[in-house]
């Protein structure tokens, strides 16, 4: 094989050179394996309790996770433990063993125990949804999502309503630029965060929630504050232990009214749409909703997984658009080079038009290489999880007894110099190159496999119009008295800081 590899020319041979080196040094890997012997779980280096426990405490708390990510990467090497409250994890921060642990997750893979958020819907009596949902009946539901959501077809259809919503975007910072002199919008995560939730209301109910109006309806209001809180707590109640709960009430308290009021929300759209459609049905008019929600209440799941799985749809994509859209902007500002590429890229693609169509964002490579490198650099989920229920498993050395949870660690593989050079620079054409050859595992902030993010097709379409026409419209730079922005983790990953940027009408 590898003289046949040195033998081709040009471009084609140095890619499949470093495979075939790959190749060689993984068959070399499982042979060692096999002649050493494995290392059980109390083998494994991690932080004590009392050290772990001051990571997180006396250095910024859980909003530090992503960091200790790559401090554990390089204290303890590519596996190590750590207890957090009653809950061990393990840590995985190695492309190959990543992918090691998802090769073995079997037919109904469980993403992690968010045992808060089950703990809730078994107090209320709620469904479940993707995201809480295990084994066959998350199989069934995702099996049903799928036809609308990774369908690159069905998704296209999608593209007339969320321009509406971008339409709609434009106008709102064209409003806020006009209110400073300098043409500044502060805050813009903020902007992004309800631009977001518009457009996944749009493609759920097919009817838009005020999010962009000047003035967003409380009902609205209130439901964005209920996310953000929840997601704070998340993390703070998976912890506490469930006796916790009683002594220290307030954070489960607070927890459970903010999903109260989120799936009261839901419900509420949901039920208005049926009823509309009920109506239009009785008076005899022919009915074809495209939206969501109509399709699952059409598929016989009861009402409560309905409700349920739309809750929990609109948490998904919002966050996903919201940072991705402000870290995208913000690297465009204080990379004005890579941003003019960007535009002329646009501009060339839409040939004069003025509102792009899903069929016309397939055509940019480069946008997708933009996009691509925001999420190497700041993945919306820093670390996902699996717990393998069905056997013990082999990660590397060591042999992880069933039902561990597994925390594999994207923002430090993302981030790691022996797969991307200069790794924290802001370097989209990384990817558009074939000199540059990158583990697939190395970045993959939607997931992978069946437990892949379920809403990517839709956000990276709402992301990559939004891009588009913000561009046409503006020219965006950095805040004259801004400083850099860095991460934090919020359960999910979030500017620490304000982005305020300085939108120039073109």
């Amino acid at each position: 094989m590898l003289p046949q590899v040195l033998k081709l020319p040009g471009r084609s041979a140095s890619p499949l050179l470093k495979w075939a080196e790959k190749w060689v040094e993984s068959v070399a890997c499982v042979k060692s394996r096999k002649t050493r012997k494995m290392k059980s779980l109390e083998e494994m280096p991690g932080p004590t309790f009392s050290s772990f426990a001051w990571d997180l405490i006396g250095r910024r708390g859980l909003s530090r996770l992503h960091e200790l990510q790559l401090e554990g990467r390089q204290r303890y090497g590519p596996v190590w433990k750590a207890s957090f409250g009653p809950i061990l994890t393990v840590h995985v921060a190695e492309p190959e063993l990543i992918e090691q642990v998802l090769r073995q997750e079997g037919r109904h893979p469980i993403r992690s125990e968010l045992s808060s958020w089950k703990d809730y819907r078994e107090l209320r009596g709620h469904g479940c949804g993707l995201l809480t949902a295990e084994g066959e009946e998350w199989q069934c539901i995702r099996s049903l999502l799928g036809k609308h959501m990774l369908r690159p077809q069905a998704v296209e259809a999608y593209d007339v309503v969320l321009n509406s919503v971008v339409s709609d975007l434009l106008a709102k910072l064209q409003m806020r630029r006009q209110q400073s002199p300098s043409g500044l919008v502060t805050d813009i995560a903020n902007e992004f965060y309800r631009f977001g939730l518009e457009g996944i209301s749009s493609v759920l109910f097919e009817s838009r929630i005020g999010c962009l109006e000047p003035h967003v309806p409380s009902e609205t209001d209130r439901f964005i504050q209920s996310i953000n809180t929840m997601f704070i707590l998340t993390l703070l109640t998976m912890a506490m232990p469930a006796w916790l709960h009683r002594i220290f009430s307030k954070p489960w308290d607070t927890f459970c009214q903010c999903w109260d009021y989120m799936f009261k929300f839901a419900k509420g759209h949901i039920d208005k749409r049926l009823e509309e459609e009920a109506k239009r049905l009785a008076a005899g008019e022919e009915v074809e909703g495209q939206y969501l929600a109509y399709f699952l209440s059409k598929q016989g799941l009861p009402m409560k997984t309905v409700y349920s799985n739309v809750t929990e749809l609109m948490l998904a994509g919002v966050d996903t658009i919201s940072s991705t859209l402000s870290w995208s902007l913000y690297e465009l500002s204080r990379h004005p080079e890579v941003q003019d590429a960007l535009r002329e890229e646009v501009l060339a693609v839409l040939k004069g038009k003025k509102i792009p169509r899903a069929t016309d964002v397939a055509k940019m490579p480069f946008m997708k290489a933009v996009v691509k490198e925001v999420l190497r650099l700041y993945p919306v989920i820093p670390a996902n999880a699996r717990v393998i229920a069905e056997k013990d498993i082999q990660v590397g050395e060591y042999i992880i007894p069933k039902n561990t949870l597994i925390t594999l660690c994207h923002y430090a593989t993302s981030r790691d110099r022996r797969f991307f050079s200069d790794p924290d620079k802001f370097l989209p054409e990384r990817w558009l190159s074939r000199e540059q050859s990158h583990h697939p595992y190395a970045s993959v902030p939607f997931g992978v496999g069946k437990r892949s993010c379920i809403g990517r097709r839709i956000a990276q379409l709402e992301l990559y119009l939004a891009l588009a026409r913000i561009l046409i419209h503006f020219e965006v730079k950095p805040d004259p008295q801004g400083e850099t922005v860095y991460p934090m983790t919020r359960t999910l990953l979030v500017p620490r800081s304000s982005i305020n940027l300085q939108f120039i009408e073109r």
